[in-house]
This record gives structure tokens, sequence and C-alpha cells, in this order.
């Protein structure tokens, strides 16, 4: 575990810690976590949390109990059950998830929404039905009352397909070429969709149509964001009945009150990058807004910063457990990472442990890849004089490089250069004898003049 403070708020990286590679054999696993003082304090929130590459998107069943993520490369999606911590079942699929719903309170109804045209349904028991819709899909929404499944993508129009009676309805027509994102008000179900030419267009799924154009940048709002184009709208999220945030293109987020078209408050992530992710938390009337480099907590009436999270890799997706300080951000890294703020919100109930562990197990940031394992370069070997070992179990080709167990070495290293001790001893005993020089007390002596000088002869 990880702790951070910036701007004086605690959050704690569950993910953080000693890893193990993946190439080693389970029993080889357990046998290390039995002598690894730091592999027993490492946290796993849930066992096997992470994807083969790349985690796409993550969420939480509306009940609580089952978290779902879905990534690449082989493409798939895992649930994971919280009452066991554990991955409760793993499906492959045919082509990359961009959205995927629940249709209803737990796992047992899921929508994907894939990358290559494809919608799927999944049921208990696995793949229940696949179809395809005419363009590239972006986004999807599921309207409960009606059994429609809104879906949004690369065309004018936004496609519903009824669920209840298993076919494609008349499309929703819009103003655009097309639609990035779209997102169902959870209080009277107005659907907002959100447009490559910076207007949020709402329907009324009762009437089946258009009931109002938002222009999110109008041209004095434009000059004064200093952009030069017209941004598009990228992620859309209601709090209520009337508070909706945009989110732009080049990195604003704008508050919006449905019965004005002029912004509330206007927030820059100063990254000119997409936003991907916007979330309401309740309890300091914050807001969540992440692109692909942060992750900014802000107070949604006066646009404070509250803290920010910075992982260091590029982000996908955002999840926070309803009512908790514990979020998910899917990345383009094989874990899923997990945040635990404790000053927004306590721990879920199924880990009501981390309350008092975060306080208990902290420490510092790490840098290695594995401690266990040195990775080199083909030159490196060979300087080592090691090349020969490639091919063998006693190296793991990786990237551009191998990784090779680090007694081996520092056995190799001592031979290929026998001297290198006595150097490293000497620098150090040159640089401890610079340190006591720097700390000596050094007297100023006034130079006296050569005239002087003879005067006073």
């Amino acid at each position: 575990m990880q702790v951070s403070n910036p701007n004086n708020v605690k959050i704690y990286n569950l993910s953080a810690g000693k890893s193990l590679p993946q190439w080693l054999s389970d029993r080889r696993k357990r046998s290390l976590q039995k002598q690894d003082v730091d592999l027993q304090r490492r946290i796993e929130l849930l066992q096997d949390f992470e994807m083969p590459t790349v985690s796409h998107c993550v969420r939480v069943t509306k009940d609580g109990q089952y978290i779902c993520a879905a990534g690449t490369y082989k493409p798939k999606v895992r649930c994971y059950d919280v009452s066991q911590m554990s991955l409760k079942f793993e499906r492959g699929l045919d082509s990359d998830v961009v959205k995927f719903q629940f249709l209803s309170d737990d796992y047992s109804k899921i929508v994907f929404l894939q990358n290559d045209r494809y919608i799927e349904l999944h049921s208990q028991n696995g793949r229940y039905y696949r179809l395809r819709i005419p363009k590239y899909g972006r986004d999807m929404a599921y309207h409960t009352a009606s059994c429609d499944l809104y879906v949004a993508g690369v065309s004018s129009e936004i496609y519903r397909l009824n669920l209840e009676q298993g076919r494609f309805l008349n499309p929703l027509s819009t103003n655009s070429s097309e639609v990035k994102c779209c997102e169902l008000n959870p209080v009277h179900h107005l659907l907002a969709c959100g447009t490559n030419t910076g207007h949020v267009e709402c329907f009324d799924p009762r009437v089946r149509g258009r009931v109002g154009i938002l222009d999110t940048i109008l041209n004095q709002h434009v000059e004064d964001l200093g952009v030069s184009v017209v941004p598009t709208v990228t992620a859309l999220k209601f709090r209520d009945a009337l508070t909706m945030a945009v989110g732009t293109s080049t990195g604003h987020v704008l508050l919006y009150d449905l019965r004005s078209d002029k912004p509330v408050l206007i927030k820059d992530h100063q990254y000119e990058l997409p936003i991907k992710s916007i979330e309401f938390h309740d309890s300091l009337d914050l807001v969540m807004s992440m692109d692909s480099k942060i992750l900014k907590l802000w107070n949604r009436n006066n646009g404070k910063a509250y803290t920010a999270i910075e992982p260091g890799t590029d982000l996908n997706d955002l999840c926070v457990v309803p009512g908790s300080g514990l979020l998910f951000m899917a990345t383009e890294a094989p874990k899923v990472l997990t945040y635990y703020i404790p000053s927004i919100g306590t721990a879920p109930k199924w880990c009501s442990f981390l309350d008092n562990l975060t306080e208990e197990l902290e420490e510092s940031s790490e840098t290695q890849v594995y401690d266990d394992y040195k990775f080199l370069t083909r030159r490196e070997l060979e300087d080592l004089g090691l090349s020969h070992l490639i091919g063998s179990n006693l190296l793991r080709a990786y990237m551009h490089g191998f990784f090779i167990d680090m007694r081996l070495y520092h056995k190799a290293k001592s031979i290929a250069e026998p001297f290198a001790y006595e150097k490293y001893r000497k620098n150090k005993i040159r640089e401890k004898i610079e340190e006591e020089r720097e700390n000596r007390v050094r007297l100023k002596v006034r130079l006296i003049s050569k005239i002087f000088m003879i005067f006073l002869v």
C-alpha cells in the first residue's frame, strides 16, 4: 500500500506494492508469499483484479455485490464477488469492449458494446444473443421503464433496441454527424446526447423526440477559454433532476442547470486532454472529473480543488463505489487501480477492515518492477558474459530485454567486474569526505592590498 497526501488529503493506493511475475507457477508464487515479508504485507483487495494487458472499463452492480471489468488482450470480462473478495467467473469475448451496462441488479443480465459493431447480451450462463448495428458504437444507455437500449455512435442517428420485443425501433435523429456519448437522467429519464459539434441534444423517451438543444460552447465562452476550435462533447453526467456536467475534448468541465443555457461553473483541467469520465460525490459536494492523465476532485459550488490522483499511466474509466471513499480506475496497464480516500467516505461494508489497515500498513513507493528480478538488455547481458543463457529457463524474455534472478545477476556482476566493489568503496569514501568538508566552518580572511602592506612595513 502506498499513501500520498496531495493538498493535505490522504489517498491510499491499494494496488501498489510488490508484485509477482506472471510466468511463475502457482506453487512458486505461494512459496514466495510465505518467505517474503513485503508480499505478506501487501493488500490484495480483490483476487486477480487485473487484465492480461489493458483494462477498458469497470462497473459495480446496483446491489453492490459484484464488480465487473472488461479488458484485453485477449478480450475478456471478469466478474468478482465482493462477499468472497475473489474472481467469480471469467468469459472470453470475440472483440474488445467499448462499454457495457448491467440490465439487472446483479450480474445476471449484461449487455456489451464491442468495437466491431456487435452488441452482445449475456445471461448467467454466458452469451445469450449477438446482433450487429449499422455503425460503430461509442456509448449506450438503458431505459428500464420501456426496456429500450439507446446506442450512440458514428452516425447522426441514435439506435433504439427494445429488449422486450427483441427488435430495433425507429431511431432518434440528431443534427450532428456523430454522437460521442449519451446519459439518462436517473430522476425524469431525460436522454442527453453529446455530439461532435459541441451540442447536447436532449430527448424525452415518452414522446421519442428531441425536446431541446444545449450549445455548450457559446462564442463568448470560446474566447474566454482560449480555444481556437469548437470542442466536442466527450462525457456527460447527471447529479439530480437539474444538475448536469459536460466534459469536452479540450479538457473543460461545464456544470449546467437545465433551466439555463449558460454554464454555472467552468473547470479547466489544464492538460487539453479529452474528459473521459465524470462522477458526483455527495458527501462533500464534490465533482470527480478524469482525463487520460489525471483524476481531479473539486468543489461543485466554487470549483476549488480538493485533491487529485495521477497514477502515471493513461486512464480509461472511473468507477466510484456508491456512498463510500473507494474507487476503481481502468488504465492502459494490466492492473485495475484501487484507491481509498477516507475523507470523502468510509469503506464499503464488504471491506470495512480498510479503516483500520490504512493507518498501519503504509510503505514507501517501489521503483522496480520486480524486486527479486533484474531487467537487462541484450547488450548488458553480453557485457556480463551471460548471452549464452538466452533461451534457457534462467532468462525470461520481456519486451526489449530479459528478466534475470537478482542473485545470479550479482554473482555475474562480481565475476565480470571484480574490482567494482573497491571502486564503489572509494567513491563512497570520497563522497563522505566532501560532505564533511562542506559542514566545516569556513573562516573569512580579509585580503590586504600590497600598497597598504608596504605602508605597514
